[in-house]
């Protein structure tokens, strides 16, 4: 069955079918065991790729894939064969790809149906339209913006001459402050456009500093920097930002901690991170609190007075708090020094 023969596929007067041909290059005509034989890969394993792609389960007798799903499953095979994608490495790798596409895809399907709702243009027609006139453009320009980020990622790499899948790091999450409430105010679209606000605020302060996103958990960002100062100045602002009535940025608050962190296809584990992230849960709204490895950083000291002043910063020590994982940690409120 293909999907012109789909009667759930009819019912949308044949624009998926229509998108699936133009996107895929051809209308689906190979079944998963058909495209795993002639890819020379097991079907189990074609299976488990594209369940990690975060595609839903197709019955066996589906004729779903093109040659477009050959050609990638000749690709992995193509990789793994090379070393790159051992099997340590390889539900992570493919599970990050889905993941990530699916997100992006989603954003541009949505931004090309409202373009073609703007000119008023039928749904088959206007976003075929749009797509092809667009589709090549956008691939470039991800493969461009794709490539600098390797730069990036490779120089970072060198820059540490570290061996091990570690580096010291300042990790912040930033939470923003009453955003179930606010969420309840605002329709879907205008939830959506005040959070890519917000993120697109976030990303312009953090990248300007020398820092980077990692990822948004629901409301929070998870923000990395290779200094603790440049993390505090990020944070710092941005809780400045949000306290500012004058200013649409939302209230937000958030938690830095700093030390050795274990880095994975891009992500941040361990303690460290753990500890920001706690401490964010118990940040006051727009309040940075910093534990001691961020404390020592900036500072230099060891955390014994009650309040100290390092240049463009002020700490102020709390009592020790008791998270979820972590007992009695020293934490301290961190200010922008007050110009006289």
């Amino acid at each position: 069955m293909t999907a012109s023969d789909d009667p759930a596929a009819q019912q949308d007067g044949g624009v998926v079918a229509a998108l699936e041909e133009h996107l895929l290059g051809e209308a689906p005509w190979l079944t998963q065991r058909q495209v795993a034989e002639r890819a020379g890969v097991p079907l189990a394993t074609a299976n488990e790729l594209w369940h990690l792609l975060g595609f839903a389960h197709v019955p066996d007798d589906a004729a779903a894939f093109t040659t477009a799903d050959v050609r990638a499953l000749q690709l992995t095979s193509d990789l793994i064969r090379l070393g790159i994608l051992s099997q340590d490495r390889q539900d992570g790798l493919v599970r990050t790809w889905g993941r990530s596409f699916a997100r992006l895809a989603d954003w541009q399907v949505a931004l090309l149906a409202s373009v073609a709702a703007e000119v008023g243009a039928d749904p088959t027609e206007g976003l075929l339209a749009i797509s092809d006139e667009t589709l090549p453009r956008v691939q470039e320009l991800q493969s461009y913006v794709w490539r600098r980020h390797l730069l990036s990622a490779g120089s970072r790499l060198l820059a540490e001459r570290s061996s091990g899948p570690t580096a010291t790091l300042a990790v912040c999450f930033v939470d923003i402050v009453g955003y179930t409430s606010r969420s309840r105010t605002l329709t879907d679209r205008e939830l959506v456009s005040w959070l890519e606000s917000f993120e697109s605020v976030v990303l312009g302060l953090t990248v300007d500093r020398g820092g980077r996103i990692i990822k948004n958990i629901g409301d929070e960002l998870l923000i990395v920097a290779d200094s603790a100062e440049a993390m505090a100045d990020i944070a710092l602002e941005l809780t400045r930002r949000g306290a500012d009535p004058d200013d649409p940025f939302p209230a937000v608050r958030a938690g830095i901690a700093y030390g050795e962190v274990v880095t994975r296809l891009g992500d941040v584990f361990g303690p460290v991170v753990n500890i920001a992230a706690r401490l964010t849960s118990v940040a006051r709204p727009s309040s940075v609190l910093i534990d001691l490895g961020a404390y020592a950083a900036l500072t230099g000291g060891e955390g014994d007075d009650d309040t100290d002043h390092a240049g463009t910063y002020r700490f102020r020590r709390l009592r020790r708090i008791s998270v979820k994982g972590y007992s009695r940690l020293k934490v301290w409120v961190l200010q922008a020094t007050v110009s006289p």
